[in-house]
């Protein structure tokens, strides 16, 4: 029964745009899985799912969108969306978001590939960003408060 409900959560999402887990149980009711939110939350951790950064729908991990422009569109969407505050000190960044957001933006700085960025460690609500220098942090902060509206 686990493998076939995991099994339709892979097709459901696969699909269509889910952005919560109520959304996803609803679907799964319907495709005959009756389940709880504990149930799907589990799942999605064991799935690997994850929230895409552009529009915080649940996708398989790994799953990249491949062309440069819509990469950092999304960026800028996930900026806009999630982005608390930011703070620099020399080359490291650190940005603030809301619970559980972290790691959806830290991807989508990643898969920007942006020539600032070393890379990203992510929390639950806080990335670390490692730039190559002072010069280039500040650039990153002054386009992330730009995306941001700070």
């Amino acid at each position: 029964m686990k493998s076939r409900r995991q099994g339709a959560i892979l097709d459901i999402i696969d699909g269509e745009p889910l952005h919560s887990q109520e959304e996803l149980r609803r679907r799964l009711l319907h495709a005959g899985f009756e389940t709880t939110q504990a149930t799907i939350s589990r799942d999605i951790k064991e799935l690997g799912l994850v929230k895409r950064a552009g529009d915080g729908a649940y996708q398989r991990s790994g799953a990249e969108a491949q062309n440069p422009a819509t990469v950092l569109s999304a960026l800028e969407r996930a900026t806009s969306e999630f982005v608390r505050k930011v703070d620099r000190v020399q080359q490291l960044v650190v940005v603030r978001t809301g619970a559980g957001q972290a790691s959806a933006l830290a991807q989508a700085i990643d898969r920007a590939r942006l020539p600032e960025m070393v890379g990203t460690i992510a929390g639950d609500d806080t990335i670390l960003v490692i730039a190559r220098d002072e010069r280039r942090a500040a650039a990153f902060v002054k386009r992330l408060g730009e995306y941001a509206g700070l």
